[in-house]
């Protein structure tokens, strides 16, 4: 590992997230102190679940997948390159991870034909969402991942262009092409659903 001037580092450390404290927290679980790396847990498993959640549409499933990454995030500061966003790296892993997933529950899909994972809500949720967010949602999970993942870091995650760019290790170009597909495609499907157009 590269050794770097710790106001260097400290300065190179991009403030997504507003927390000024942040880049020293993340120095800090990288030196091995437990109270920083708790404080990392705490603060990026509410979007790191949302991501998943959004990308796996299954409550379970997204527990796992964000828990993963963030295990994975802690056991390799190391490697986190303080130039580049700290949020980024964390939904590229993220994105790895679910991708796996995704991976997983298609062969255990295939392993056990009549065990199919419930992607239900509960009913509370059900009667609290609306039957456009309910079609919406549906829309997004009938989308080829590719898309979907574009359009959950684009819209969810609130990504630029660029970040969406390195965490999924595309060409610029090629990202905001496939938002706009992704936009087009979910139009379709949302239209064939029954929804009305936005």
């Amino acid at each position: 590992m590269v050794e770097l001037e710790p106001e260097t580092t400290l300065l190179a450390l991009r403030l997504h997230e507003g927390d000024e404290d942040e880049p020293a927290r993340i120095l800090a679980a990288r030196d091995g102190d437990e109270s920083a790396r708790s404080w990392l847990v705490e603060r990026w498993t509410p979007p790191v679940w949302r991501f998943c959640r959004r990308m796996l549409m299954n409550d379970e499933d997204a527990g796992d997948a964000a828990q993963e990454t963030l295990v994975k995030v802690l056991r390799n500061l190391d490697r986190y390159d303080p130039d580049r966003s700290f949020s980024t790296w964390v939904f590229g892993i993220a994105r790895n991870t679910c991708i796996d997933e995704h991976r997983r529950r298609r062969r255990r899909a295939w392993d056990e034909p009549g065990d199919i994972p419930d992607t239900s809500s509960s009913p509370l949720q059900d009667a609290a969402r609306s039957q456009r967010a309910e079609l919406l949602e549906h829309s997004l999970m009938a989308l080829p991942p590719m898309y979907r993942e574009i359009l959950v870091l684009y819209h969810f995650e609130h990504r630029k262009y660029t970040e969406i760019a390195e965490i999924l290790e595309l060409p610029l170009g090629t990202v905001m092409n496939r938002i706009f597909r992704a936009r087009k495609k979910l139009r379709t499907l949302y239209e064939e659903n029954g929804g009305d157009q936005p």
